[in-house]
C-alpha cells in the first residue's frame, strides 16, 4: 500500500470532487416517476448555460465517442463529404469513425503542433464550388497534443467562403474549462463528455444542437436509433428520456453545474489559464519543450511536454508513478513515447498544481531525463503574481 492520495494528473478523466461523489451517492430513483422530471429538467436546462446556448441539448449515457457518432448520424447521409482537420489523435479517431459510417472525410493534414488553421479550412471551402462538403468538424481542445482550435475563427472562415456546411466542434476536453460559446460562435453541433471539465466520472456525453442542425436531421439519411435526436426530443421536453438514463450521474451533473456557477464560469476559465501559464513556466525552466508550437493555441487544460531525443517519456511516467504515485498522460500514436501530458483541469487548485509539478521535477531526476532544476520555483512565481497584485491593492 502507498500512503497518501494518488495524484491523477492525466488530462481526463479528472479528479471527482467529494461534493459530486456525495451527490451521486443518493438512492437511484424511478426514472419514470414524477420526481425524476425535476432532475432531468435541471440537467438539460443547466447544460445550456454551460454550452452558452438557447438551443436543444441532448444527454446520452455514453462516452464521448457516442456523441461524435450522434453528431454525424443525425445530420448526414451515406457518402456525404466531411471536412476534418488533423490536430492530433482524437481528430484522427473522429475521422476514422466517419469512415466507418460510410461518410467521405477529407482530412487536412498537420504536424500535430497547433490547432486547426481557419485559413486552410476557408481555402478548401472556397474550392468546393458545388458544396459537396456537408460539415466541417474540428476538435476545440486536442487532448493528445495540448492545442486549441479557434472555433470562432473557423466560423468566420466558413462565412467568408460563403459555404453552407454545418460546423461541428468537439469540446470533450474543453467544456467548462475553456470558454466556449455555442450560439455566439455559430456552431451547429457541439460534442462533449462528462469526465473532464465537468468533474464527473466517465459515462455521460452531450450534443448541443442548433436549429439548422435540427432541421438537417429531418432529411439526413444515415440510420440511427439509440442516437436519434428526434426520439430524445419529446421525452426531454418534460424532463424524461426515451430509455433508462444514467440517473446517479445526472445527480452528479446537477451538482457540477451548481459548482461551476458558484465559482463563476469566467473565474473557472481564468483559473485554468493561470495554471497553464504556471505549468508552461515550469517546462521552460526545466529546459524542455511544449509540444504545441503556437503560443495562442496552447491549452489551458493540459500541457504536452516533449522529452529530449533518445529518452523515453513512457519510462519517465512509469518511474514517476512508481516513486510518487502520480499518473501522467502518455503520448498517443504519432507522439507515443515522445511526450508526457500534465493535466491541470477540473477540480484543481494552486496547491495541487505545485504538488503535481514537484512530482514531475522529481520524476525527471529519477528517470535520468536531462533537465534544469527550478521548474517548480518558476511556477510559484507565476502563481504568486495573483497575490502580489492583491497585496498591492491592499
Amino acid at each position: 500500500m502507498t500512503a497518501g492520495r494518488h495524484f491523477l494528473q492525466i488530462p481526463g478523466p479528472s479528479n471527482v470532487p467529494d461534493r459530486i461523489l456525495r451527490a451521486m451517492d443518493y438512492p437511484t430513483m424511478d426514472h419514470r416517476g414524477p420526481a425524476f422530471a425535476d432532475v432531468g429538467r435541471r440537467a438539460l436546462e443547466g447544460m445550456k448555460s454551460i454550452f452558452k446556448t438557447e438551443s436543444r441539448v441532448v444527454i446520452y449515457p455514453s462516452s464521448g465517442t457516442g456523441a461524435w457518432e450522434a453528431a454525424l448520424v443525425n445530420t448526414l447521409s451515406p457518402g456525404d463529404t466531411v471536412l476534418m482537420y488533423e490536430t492530433g489523435h482524437f481528430a484522427t479517431l473522429w475521422k476514422s469513425l466517419a469512415q466507418k459510417l460510410d461518410l467521405n472525410p477529407v482530412f487536412i493534414e498537420s504536424d500535430w503542433r497547433a490547432g486547426a488553421d481557419p485559413a486552410a479550412i476557408e481555402e478548401r471551402l472556397r474550392a468546393d464550388k458545388g458544396h459537396e462538403i456537408k460539415a466541417v468538424c474540428v476538435v476545440h481542445n486536442e487532448t493528445s497534443t495540448g492545442s486549441v482550435t479557434p472555433v470562432a475563427d473557423v466560423r468566420r472562415a466558413m462565412d467568408a467562403a460563403g459555404h453552407p456546411a454545418l460546423l461541428m466542434a468537439d469540446t470533450i476536453s474543453s467544456l467548462a474549462s475553456i470558454d466556449f460559446k455555442h450560439d455566439d460562435w455559430g456552431v451547429d453541433v457541439t460534442v462533449s463528455g462528462s469526465q473532464k471539465g465537468l468533474m464527473l466520472p466517465p459515462g455521460l456525453s452531450f450534443n448541443a444542437i442548433s436549429d439548422k442542425a435540427m432541421k438537417a436531421s429531418e432529411t439526413a439519411g444515415l440510420k440511427r436509433a439509440y442516437w436519434s435526436w428526434a426520439d430524445m426530443a419529446g421525452p426531454n421536453d418534460t424532463g424524461y428520456f426515451p430509455y433508462t438514463p444514467a440517473t446517479n450521474l445526472l445527480y452528479g451533473l446537477n451538482e457540477a453545474i451548481d459548482m461551476l456557477h458558484e465559482e463563476g464560469l469566467e473565474n473557472v476559465f481564468a483559473r485554468h489559464q493561470r495554471h497553464a501559464a504556471a505549468t508552461r513556466a515550469a517546462v521552460k525552466a526545466w529546459g524542455l519543450e511544449v509540444l504545441c508550437q503556437v503560443p495562442e493555441h496552447r491549452s489551458p487544460v493540459l500541457t504536452a511536454v516533449m522529452v529530449p531525443e533518445g529518452h523515453s517519456a513512457d519510462n519517465f511516467r512509469a518511474v514517476t508513478l512508481r516513486n510518487y504515485d502520480m499518473s501522467l498522460g502518455n503520448g498517443l500514436s504519432k507522439v507515443a513515447d515522445r511526450v508526457f501530458r500534465i493535466g491541470h483541469l477540473g477540480d484543481f487548485n494552486d496547491l495541487m498544481l505545485c504538488g503535481t509539478l514537484s512530482g514531475v521535477e522529481m520524476g525527471l531526476r529519477d528517470a535520468g531525463i536531462p533537465y534544469r532544476a527550478g521548474g517548480v520555483q518558476a511556477a510559484l512565481e507565476v502563481l504568486g503574481q495573483k497575490f502580489d497584485g492583491a497585496r498591492a491593492a491592499a
